[in-house]
């Protein structure tokens, strides 16, 4: 049963960079999901990122009041990642956003980033889907 149990985690993780090959970085892409304090109180969010060898980059709601994602990190075995950024809104007003997300379902095309979203001193709960 131990044996069973280290072929397939072995297995798994020999599997692990080939699935980031396929695909690119498991970050690249767009991502749209939302965040808020509760189930009624929601924020619509995009993401679209890249990876340039070395560091996650991006943008956060694309469009005028579009933002650079600030001081990400990606902590590979632990599927977390963190990002910050300065959020605009309707009015032109800015906000620090911080994020900690987990990617789950890794290997799905459409997987999820799941974390808490704290932005001007309010915490809620965050989720967003890959598109592609």
């Amino acid at each position: 049963m131990k044996m069973r149990a280290f072929l397939l985690t072995a297995a798994a993780l020999f599997a692990l960079p080939w699935l980031f090959a396929q695909e690119g970085h498991p970050l690249r892409g767009t991502w749209h999901g939302n965040w808020g304090p509760d189930a009624k109180t929601r924020t619509d969010v995009t993401l679209v990122m890249d990876w340039d060898g070395k560091d996650v980059t991006g943008i956060l709601n694309p469009g005028l009041r579009s933002s650079a994602l600030q001081k990400t990190n990606f902590d590979a075995p632990a599927l977390m990642f963190h990002f910050e950024a300065d959020v605009k809104d309707r009015a032109g007003a800015v906000s620090h956003a911080v994020v900690d997300a987990k990617i789950e379902n890794l290997t799905n095309m459409h997987r999820s980033l799941v974390g808490t979203w704290t932005q001007g001193g309010v915490k809620g709960d965050f989720k967003a889907i890959r598109d592609n």
